[in-house]
């Protein structure tokens, strides 16, 4: 979701598929130019399950954050959130208490837009443009700062976000220095691109990389439960996105339809200190 600093600087370039905005129209958005639908109908065509994995995707994320409201953390920093689209981290933990806190961190200039379009007149939830690739400027921001009270529990999600970080950018050390700021009590929700439930993967990243301005890193299993180090995990612990705490059928058809595929893109989790 994030964009590098040499693409913010060009400015947007709607004929380059960018990952936010396939993401979105997996979900059936409308924030997506023909470029990004090219290729995201192109992986549809080479993976069939991917716009549903993209919309499980989306449910665990629900899912995960309403959960840490259940269990009391009235906290919650979503980075690299992403285009708005159905339902969105504030509305779902705002419905546990109206009082919880959401800040929104995205460093593409078009989630800006839309998202702070989005917060005219929402309660207690704020949208700020910020690299988490520096997670130390991102947590010394006054904006920040001024939402996030670090000396109690927060839940920190990176849903979808940490395969956009190559080994260049160290992605493990970006998790830890916010693990730094985070207190007992507090949580980290996270999924991540794999290729483990993919057959014939490595065509389709093969493609992402010589098409997307952002393509992804995947990463196995062990490599995904090494982010939790320094946390308790969850239980069912990370699993395949689809299979972490599902809801209901029906609940789970308002997100745009029941996971019927064996296979996965995803892998997720939640850990807590």
């Amino acid at each position: 979701m994030a964009m590098s600093n040499e693409e913010h600087l060009r400015g947007i370039d709607d004929s380059v598929a960018h990952s936010a905005r396939i993401y979105d129209w997996w979900l059936g958005g409308k924030n997506n130019f023909p470029a990004d639908r090219e290729l995201g109908q192109k992986i549809v065509d080479m993976v069939p399950m991917t716009s549903e994995s993209a919309r499980a995707n989306r449910a665990f994320l629900h899912r995960a954050a309403r959960a840490a409201a259940e269990a009391g953390v009235r906290q919650f920093l979503d980075l690299g959130a992403g285009l708005p689209t159905m339902d969105n981290t504030h509305t779902v933990v705002q419905r546990i208490n109206p009082d919880n806190r959401v800040v929104y961190v995205d460093y593409d200039p078009i989630v800006l837009t839309h998202a702070r379009a989005l917060l005219t007149g929402v309660g207690p939830t704020t949208v700020i443009q910020a690299d988490i690739r520096d997670p130390e400027a991102l947590l010394g921001r006054a904006e920040v700062r001024e939402f996030i009270d670090f000396s109690e529990p927060v839940c920190v999600l990176v849903v979808g976000v940490m395969h956009f970080m190559t080994e260049k950018d160290d992605p493990y050390s970006i998790v830890q220095r916010l693990r730094q700021d985070m207190v007992p009590g507090s949580q980290l929700v996270l999924s991540h691109i794999t290729a483990d439930g993919v057959p014939g993967a490595a065509d389709v990243f093969s493609e992402m990389r010589s098409r997307m301005a952002d393509p992804p890193t995947p990463r196995s299993h062990a490599e995904v439960l090494r982010f939790f180090e320094g946390f308790e995990l969850l239980d069912p612990g990370v699993v395949p996105v689809h299979t972490w705490r599902p809801d209901n059928e029906s609940e789970t058809s308002t997100q745009g339809g029941t996971y019927a595929s064996d296979e996965f893109w995803m892998y997720a989790g939640a850990g807590r200190l």
